[in-house]
């Protein structure tokens, strides 16, 4: 249950109709207003009570306005003041809202692996057209690993020199 909160405001414009139409114009303007903001919400989703507060009142108004005149009463304006969620309602458009987050994050995170991925086969089939590229890459990295304050040390062995030592069948 949502609870709404609105002012309606109005004033008396034909006195004589006011006292003869209607028992009490004040009590009946309001028991209208209440019923009207609870049949406009109604047909309302809850995105659309909150985003459109003004479309809505200016709705009630109109009705309210065209509602009270055979009373005598004019409504200058009606304010959709507060809409207050239950706590539970809250938590579970929080969680909705959570998961939504992380769904989109992690379908961004993909589509990153999937453009390295696709400069990675790039750059392998750009390396395997020259040997010299790949000690050159070689030389990269080591300089790169040298640049940080570290202990580790990475000897890099041309590649033909590790074919001798693999079996061939």
């Amino acid at each position: 249950t949502v609870a709404v909160d609105a002012v309606v405001y109005y004033k008396i414009s034909n006195p004589m109709a006011s006292v003869c139409n209607v028992t009490n114009a004040s009590s009946s303007t309001r028991l209208l207003a209440s019923t009207t903001l609870r049949t406009i919400l109604g047909t309302k989703t809850l995105q659309e009570i909150l985003a459109d507060r003004e479309h809505t009142a200016e709705v009630i108004l109109n009705q309210l306005d065209h509602a009270t005149d055979p009373w005598g009463i004019k409504v200058e304006r009606v304010e959709v003041k507060d809409v207050r969620l239950p706590q539970q309602l809250q938590r579970a458009m929080a969680a909705e809202a959570e998961a939504a987050r992380e769904a989109r994050a992690k379908v961004i995170a993909a589509e990153g692996e999937q453009k390295a991925s696709r400069a990675l086969k790039e750059a392998s089939l750009i390396i395997s057209e020259s040997p010299s590229a790949l000690q050159l890459r070689y030389l990269q990295t080591l300089t790169h690993i040298s640049a940080e304050k570290n202990s580790t040390i990475i000897f890099p062995l041309p590649m033909e020199v590790m074919s001798s030592f693999i079996k061939k069948d």
